[in-house]
């Protein structure tokens, strides 16, 4: 599972769906049909330090890695056409995912990144992990997808695979908020 040499200028080669770039929006305009949705928002603190820690957590694979998701890549952070192998699971049940970052955010309001699938993921669709700074100071976390089976048992897990998705989804929040509380207790 190497995806060290893998990268390319454009971000949205060789995905496995159409409509790439398009979680960059919360609404998801332009879902492609058939496809479900998953849109999950986590309250992860407030202020500008939050913010900074959280963003930095997302685009360095930190939040990921900190779940115990293996997440091969030759890129220390996430940029447009990087790609990444997602593994899930532990041992002979670990399932290798691989994606490809198809846009990212590092403003000064919002960070994160959108990756799609690629062939060999289980799955067809693109996710999202969005931190936000809003006007009243409050720092969220914004998980969203739009996806549909690829392989056989995904379809046979039928509606246990959008649990599992929303289980992820505030998984993500969980740990981004304790990275977060923890980046500041070390400061103090």
């Amino acid at each position: 599972m190497d995806a060290s040499d893998d990268r390319t200028d454009d971000p949205a080669a060789g995905l496995t769906y159409a409509g790439a770039g398009v979680t960059r929006e919360g609404s998801l305009p332009g879902r492609p049909p058939g496809f479900g949705r998953l849109r999950v928002r986590t309250r992860l603190g407030v202020g500008r330090e939050v913010f900074r820690t959280a963003g930095r957590a997302v685009l360095t694979w930190r939040m990921h890695r900190a779940m115990g998701v293996e997440m091969a890549t030759g890129s220390p952070r996430a940029e447009p056409g990087v790609r990444v192998v997602v593994g899930l699971g532990a041992g002979r049940l670990r399932i290798h995912a691989p994606c490809r970052v198809v846009w990212t955010a590092d403003g000064e309001r919002r960070a994160g990144f959108g990756y799609g699938t690629l062939p060999g993921h289980p799955e067809r669709g693109e996710e999202a992990f969005v931190v936000e700074l809003d006007d009243d100071g409050a720092v969220w976390l914004e998980v969203r997808a739009f996806s549909r089976p690829e392989v056989w048992w995904v379809r046979a897990a039928g509606p246990l695979v959008p649990l599992f998705q929303r289980l992820y989804a505030r998984r993500c929040g969980a740990v981004l908020r304790r990275l977060s509380r923890a980046s500041r207790a070390s400061r103090a």
